[in-house]
C-alpha cells in the first residue's frame, strides 16, 4: 500500500549534487535561488499588503521556488484529478520516525505523530489541552508574536521570562528568571527553539536547565521547533523532548516542512507527542474545531522529507551566504545599527535603538526607504527599537533592501 501511495503522488528519487531540473530545463542550484519570481498577483500576503513600490522583507516565507521534487510531486498529484478527503498518511508517519532518528537520535513511534494544519494551531491547542482558565503560561520574549496571543486565546495568565541580552547582542535564556516567573499556577512553558526572532539555537546545557525547572514544577513543555531544519554550520539543534524519557513524556514538539521547503501555503504541520495521555488530551482539544491537513499538504511534505535533502543542503549554504552578507553590510554601511548573531532561521534581528528613529524603525524604513520589515515591538518586551528582516530571498533583493535603508539613513 505504501508503494502505491508513493507512485500516486509522483515522488521522484531526485538528489543530484550539482543540478536540478527546473520548470524550464536544467538549472544550477545557485541559479535556482538567484532567480527573481514575481509574486505580486499570487494572493501572497507578503507581497500584497503594501504599495507596489515597497520591497517586502517581513513575513517569514522565502521568495525561492520550492524544491523541484515538491513541484513535480504536486503536478503529478493534480493530474490524477481527484481530491477527496485525505487519510492519515502512513508513509509520511514512517518517514518522520526515520527522520527524527537520523537527525537527532530521537526514537519516536508512529503513534506519537499528530498531523495539523499549522504550528500556530498546534501551540494554541496545546494551551487548551494542558491549561485551565486562570492557569499560568510561561514564554520567553522577545518572541514570535502569535505566542504572545496564546494566553489571551486560552484565558490563561501570561508569565513572561525575558531572554537575557549581552552587550554584544547575544541572547540566552535566563534560567534564574525562568524559575522566578514560575508560580503554583504555571502549567506550561511555550518554548521557541530555534528562537524567532533572535536566531538562537539553544545548547544542550540551556535546554537541560529549562527541562529541569519544568520537571521540578510539574510543567508541560510545548516546543515550537519549526526552524529546526534551518540551522547554520557549527550549531546543532536538539529537540528538548530528546533529552530524557522524563521530559519527553511531558513535551509536545511542533515541527513543519513549511519554512524549510517554502511550502507554508500547503497547510501541514506535525505534533510529536510521545505520551499517550497527553496526546489524547491534545487530540480531544481539537475535536470539531481543527481539521486535518489537505491532501496536497501530505503530498508536498512527503516529497520534501523523502527527496529534498540535496536542495535543502544548497539552501542552507545560500542562506548562510545571505546572513553573512547582511551582517557585513550592516557593520560597514549602517553606523549605529547592529544585527544579532543568527545561528538559525532566515530572519535577522536588527537593533536600531541607537538611531532614535521616530516614531519607530519599522515606520521609518517603510516611509523613507520603502522597505517593509517587522516591527520589533510586536515581539513583546525587549523588542522596542528593533526590526526583523527576512533574508530568505535572492541576494540581489537583499542588497536592494539594504541599499534603500542606507540611503534613507
Amino acid at each position: 500500500m505504501r508503494r502505491a501511495m508513493h507512485d500516486l503522488i509522483g515522488v521522484l528519487v531526485y538528489d543530484r549534487s550539482l543540478y536540478d531540473v527546473g520548470i524550464g530545463g536544467l538549472m544550477s542550484r545557485v541559479e535556482w535561488f538567484e532567480r527573481a519570481i514575481d509574486r505580486r498577483n499570487t494572493e501572497s500576503i507578503k507581497w500584497c499588503a503594501y504599495d507596489r513600490d515597497v520591497l517586502p522583507m517581513w513575513v517569514a516565507d522565502m521568495d525561492f521556488a520550492s524544491p523541484p521534487v515538491v513541484i513535480e510531486a504536486l503536478e503529478t498529484r493534480v493530474r490524477h484529478g481527484v481530491f477527496g478527503y485525505p487519510g492519515q498518511s502512513e508513509e509520511l508517519r514512517s518517514r518522520l520516525v526515520e527522520r527524527m532518528w537520523e537527525l537527532y537520535r530521537w526514537r519516536i513511534t508512529e503513534e506519537a505523530v499528530v498531523f495539523l494544519p499549522n504550528v500556530v494551531v498546534g501551540f494554541n491547542l496545546a494551551a487548551r489541552a494542558v491549561c485551565r482558565r486562570g492557569d499560568g503560561l510561561v514564554y520567553q520574549p522577545p518572541v514570535y508574536f502569535p505566542i504572545l496571543r496564546v494566553p489571551g486565546n486560552s484565558h490563561t495568565e501570561a508569565q513572561p521570562s525575558p531572554l537575557k541580552r549581552s552587550r554584544d547582542g547575544y541572547y540566552e535564556p535566563d534560567l534564574v528568571g525562568l524559575r522566578s516567573a514560575i508560580t503554583e499556577t504555571t502549567r506550561m512553558l511555550l518554548l521557541c527553539n530555534p528562537h524567532n526572532p533572535v536566531g538562537r539555537v539553544f545548547t544542550e546545557e540551556e535546554l537541560a536547565g529549562m527541562a529541569e525547572a519544568c520537571l521540578e514544577n510539574d510543567i508541560i513543555v510545548c516546543s515550537d521547533e519549526i526552524h529546526s531544519d534551518l540551522v547554520y554550520s557549527s550549531h546543532r539543534h536538539i529537540p528538548i523532548a530528546s533529552l530524557s524519557p522524563e521530559i519527553g513524556a511531558r513535551t509536545i514538539t511542533l515541527i513543519a516542512p513549511s519554512k524549510t521547503f517554502n511550502i507554508a501555503g500547503m497547510g501541514l504541520a506535525i505534533a510529536i507527542i510521545p505520551d499517550q495521555d497527553l496526546r489524547e488530551r491534545f487530540s480531544n482539544a481539537r475535536e470539531g474545531l481543527v481539521s486535518s491537513p489537505p491532501i496536497l499538504g501530505y503530498t508536498a511534505a512527503l516529497a520534501a522529507y523523502a527527496h529534498g535533502q540535496a536542495w535543502h543542503r544548497e539552501l542552507l549554504l545560500y542562506l548562510e551566504g545571505n546572513r553573512n552578507f547582511l551582517s557585513e553590510y550592516v557593520d560597514s554601511e549602517l553606523p549605529g545599527v547592529s544585527v544579532c548573531p543568527s545561528e538559525a532561521t532566515f530572519l535577522a534581528w536588527i537593533d536600531c535603538r541607537n538611531l532614535g528613529l521616530d516614531p519607530s524603525p519599522h515606520e521609518f524604513f517603510l516611509e523613507r526607504a520603502r522597505v517593509a520589515l517587522n516591527d520589533g515591538a510586536s515581539f513583546g518586551a525587549g523588542g522596542e527599537g528593533f526590526v526583523r528582516m527576512n533574508f530568505g530571498c535572492p541576494r540581489s533583493q537583499l542588497q536592494e533592501a539594504l541599499h534603500r535603508m542606507k540611503a534613507a539613513l
